[in-house]
């Protein structure tokens, strides 16, 4: 009598982080052609050339001193108030401009709300982040060769950096938070614009002990020279990516439980 063998069933093992890197790559690849996030790309980099080869013409053609530092500040701090309601309309829609299309990405695949709501705001910090640290790493390259300034230092330029990114992270944050939880995508950019603005301008008006963008930005040209109270700055960085992660926090939460 012939041994009757039964073949064990293949185990099929289940990667349940599939969903959330799904919706990253894919809202990745959708932000960068976005027409939003390119004329923020291309906006950036011509008011980076342009006010680089100014700087540079007023130092080798007029004579006038330039300082590479001071140019870099200038830099930062355009990216935060010049750019800052381009990054807004690129977060501010992240989640309510798909609406109509959310319950069949959702409630009828295997993806859970959480997992979306992570992939859409990893997404936008990578992209967003990942822009901004390049630029300006170019930009501090083209401003040491382009001024000759011997003021630029490594460690400063490294530490200015993170001061503007822990503020983007904040900005990004909130944009996908509100969009996760309005239905509206001209409403959310207006919640956010409004706030982000507002909230900067009564911050700068409270005492100098308190922590504020405005003094931080207003700090940049000292912080790439190297002069800088790392306490205080490192201070300002953890409570925003601190409030940054109790807003996503606010905003998961609210949007696994609300109808879409």
């Amino acid at each position: 009598m012939d041994a009757i063998t039964a073949i064990a069933p293949t185990r099929v093992r289940i990667n349940r982080l599939l969903p959330y890197w799904a919706v990253f790559q894919a809202d990745l690849k959708a932000t960068f052609n976005s027409w939003i996030y390119r004329v923020w790309l291309l906006l950036s980099l011509g008011v980076l050339v342009g006010y680089l080869l100014y700087r540079f013409g007023a130092r080798h053609i007029a004579g006038m001193i330039q300082s590479a530092p001071d140019t870099m500040g200038d830099l930062m701090h355009w990216v935060i108030y010049g750019s800052l309601t381009l990054i807004i309309a690129i977060t501010a829609g992240a989640i309510c401009s798909e609406r109509g299309s959310m319950a069949d990405s959702i409630l009828c695949r295997g993806i859970s709300r959480y997992q979306y709501f992570l992939g859409k705001w990893h997404a936008r910090l990578v992209l967003i982040l990942g822009t901004f640290f390049v630029k300006n790493i170019l930009a501090m390259i083209g401003a040491y060769f382009l001024l000759h300034s011997e003021a630029i230092t490594i460690h400063g330029s490294l530490v200015a950096m993170l001061v503007v990114a822990s503020m983007l992270v904040f900005v990004i944050t909130f944009g996908v938070s509100v969009s996760a939880m309005s239905s509206n995508t001209l409403v959310s950019i207006a919640v956010v614009w409004m706030t982000i603005y507002g909230g900067g301008f009564l911050l700068a008006q409270l005492p100098s002990i308190i922590p504020s963008p405005e003094r931080a930005l207003q700090a940049l040209p000292n912080v790439i020279k190297g002069f800088y109270d790392w306490n205080a700055l490192s201070r300002t960085m953890l409570i925003s990516l601190g409030v940054s992660l109790g807003t996503a926090m606010v905003g998961m939460f609210y949007f696994a439980r609300r109808d879409v």
